[in-house]
């Protein structure tokens, strides 16, 4: 099946439309007669600006053999076994560009369509579609004295990334350039003092524009939830979190990460010259495919320079209907029946980073109906939301949740959403604006839902109150979902699943599924998450139990009784069904109080 060149040709040859149909006559995956008229069509000069692979699969045909469509990427990987030589899709993240790029020159690069992809100690590996032109290897095995070894990839691939390889490469080593000749002054605690430079990189400099662009256009393609940029001493770590996994993906020069942060506060309206107290910000901004995406930016003055945080809000995530929440079927009914009551306070509870602010911009979207008048008090606003009313706390003119809730209170409400119940005068008022007729949402940080009673008891809410304005809490987590591309079915033993359930009764699944790792999911085993919820709907029988010496245990027994299902088994039902797995869900679930 290889296919075959003698050892003098192999090293120069060019392959062309012609040579790659006649392997596919000869796989049997092709007609002849579709083999002679895409022959006769690419002698035209368009044909040949493209790879042989992408005019192929630019005809849409079906391999004879298997019955499926010849994509790039179904032809792609048949060529690679055709030459013999390993299939990689690239995966950005896992890439050093700045190493990568040293290895030659993007005009160079560009010549042959080959990448570098990676360089360790003795070999260096090169992304191409032509494994048979090969005259770059003699030259650059003299330069850097290294083996070359080949791998195939998606013409696609190499090209997009081969130009925005080198675009931030060629952007860092400019701004670098540029802080160099200036001074690049760094102010942090342990500064490296030069004699006879003291300039400063310019933030509007275009090589720092380009960077910055290129950061945020790459963390939307990645599905980043927050882009983080921390100085350091020489080269500073950029990194995104990704399904709330933290990854590094570039590493830039402290000098010029400190004028990508000036840079980014400019556009964020916040003060530049401003660099020894933390700062909040925001930007809105678009995606290539013309979505509006909104940032809050956050800086943090550390040793090195400024830390700074970029919490992207996209809309289309940011409001989703509850099935893609990770709802259940119970789970939305119990939450729609909490949700359609005319007054009274619901509660949502997690650590930061478990979806609560997803959670209640999702029910008050679909609340905000024409005739109710939806009002919030956040701090700060997550998402510019037009189908309601929002207020942001500001500290500085004594704006705070408490008076917040005041003025929304006279702006005629029908549903009001407070941020958080941090203090005692904020659930005092929010409590008010429950009993003199509005539903109130609002956010704890509190382990699952029954704590949120003791939460409320501790800052010193009276009982007869809570008894009497508060509907129901819900408590949630956000657990990675298993890679759809990869993962494979398995056994689950008793232990886990013990370790899973305990105390509760339910019945282990025959097969669950594991994590892999594919080029989909950068070999995590997961890709994208969802929420697990502990619905507890306040009934009678919890609100006797709600007295100025309140038992925690007490108070979860009668609300499992009452249908409460634990964040751990709701858990359960997720890897029961293939979502997710045991060891995700025990990751972020918090053990049961009672054994």
């Amino acid at each position: 099946m290889n296919a075959v060149f003698d050892n003098n040709a192999k090293h120069n040859q060019h392959l062309e439309i012609h040579d790659i149909l006649k392997w596919l006559e000869e796989d049997g995956m092709v007609d002849a007669e579709n083999a002679h008229m895409l022959r006769t069509l690419a002698s035209g000069a368009d044909y040949r600006k493209k790879h042989p692979l992408e005019v192929i699969a630019e005809r849409n045909w079906v391999n004879n053999k298997t019955g499926k469509n010849l994509s790039l990427e179904a032809l792609t990987q048949w060529f690679a076994e055709r030459v013999d030589l390993p299939f990689v899709r690239i995966d950005p993240l896992k890439i050093e560009v700045a190493e990568v790029t040293e290895v030659m020159s993007y005009a160079y690069a560009a010549r042959y369509n080959v990448l570098p992809i990676k360089v360790d100690a003795t070999t260096i590996t090169m992304a191409t579609t032509q494994p048979f032109e090969r005259e770059w290897e003699a030259e650059l095995s003299r330069i850097h004295n290294k083996e070359f070894r080949l791998v195939i990839a998606s013409p696609d691939d190499i090209r997009r990334l081969l130009l925005e390889f080198y675009s931030i490469a060629k952007s860092v080593h400019g701004a670098r350039t540029s802080s160099d000749a200036g001074g690049g002054n760094i102010q942090n605690l342990e500064q490296l003092m030069e004699l006879g430079r003291s300039g400063k990189l310019d933030a509007n400099d275009q090589h720092v524009v380009n960077i910055v662009d290129w950061l945020l256009q790459y963390a939307f393609e990645q599905r980043a939830s927050d882009i983080h940029l921390e100085p350091r001493r020489d080269m500073s770590p950029v990194r995104f979190r990704i399904d709330g996994v933290l990854q590094e993906v570039y590493q830039i020069p402290s000098a010029v990460m400190k004028a990508v942060t000036s840079r980014i506060k400019i556009i964020g309206r916040m003060d530049v010259a401003e660099k020894r107290r933390p700062q909040d910000g925001r930007l809105k901004t678009r995606t290539e495919d013309g979505r509006e995406v909104e940032l809050r930016l956050s800086t943090m003055p550390t040793a090195f320079g400024e830390k700074l945080v970029m919490r992207i809000f996209d809309p289309e995530v940011l409001v989703k209907n509850f099935r893609q929440l990770g709802f259940s079927k119970k789970d939305n009914e119990i939450w729609q029946s909490m949700i359609e009551q005319p007054h009274g306070i619901i509660l949502v509870t997690g650590p930061t980073g478990s979806g609560k602010t997803t959670t209640l911009y999702s029910t008050l979207k679909l609340l905000a109906k024409p005739d109710v008048n939806v009002c919030s008090i956040e701090d700060p606003i997550e998402l510019i939301e037009p189908s309601f009313n929002q207020m942001q706390v500001q500290k500085n003119i004594d704006l705070d949740f408490a008076s917040g809730v005041r003025t929304l209170l006279r702006q005629d409400p029908d549903i009001i959403m407070i941020g958080e119940i941090r203090d005692r005068e904020t659930a005092d008022i929010a409590i008010q604006a429950a009993l003199t007729g509005h539903l109130v949402l609002s956010t704890l940080h509190t382990n699952d839902a029954p704590s949120a009673i003791t939460r409320m008891l501790d800052i010193g809410v009276p009982p007869y109150l809570i008894q009497s304005s508060v509907l129901g809490i819900m408590a949630q987590r956000l657990v990675r979902t298993l890679c759809p591309h990869c993962k494979q079915p398995a056994k689950i033993s008793d232990t886990a699943w013990d370790e899973l359930v305990k105390p509760w009764k339910a019945k282990k699944p025959e097969t669950i599924y594991r994590p892999v790792g594919c080029l989909e999911c950068r070999d995590t085993g997961y890709q994208g998450r969802m929420g697990i919820y502990e619905m507890f709907r306040f009934s009678g029988e919890s609100r006797q139990l709600v007295t100025e010496n309140c038992d925690i245990h007490d108070l979860r027994r009668q609300a499992i009784k009452d249908g409460l299902q634990p964040l751990r088994l709701s858990g359960a039902n997720k890897v029961a069904k293939g979502e997710t797995t045991v060891e995700e869900v025990l990751r972020v679930a918090p053990p049961p109080l009672d054994s």
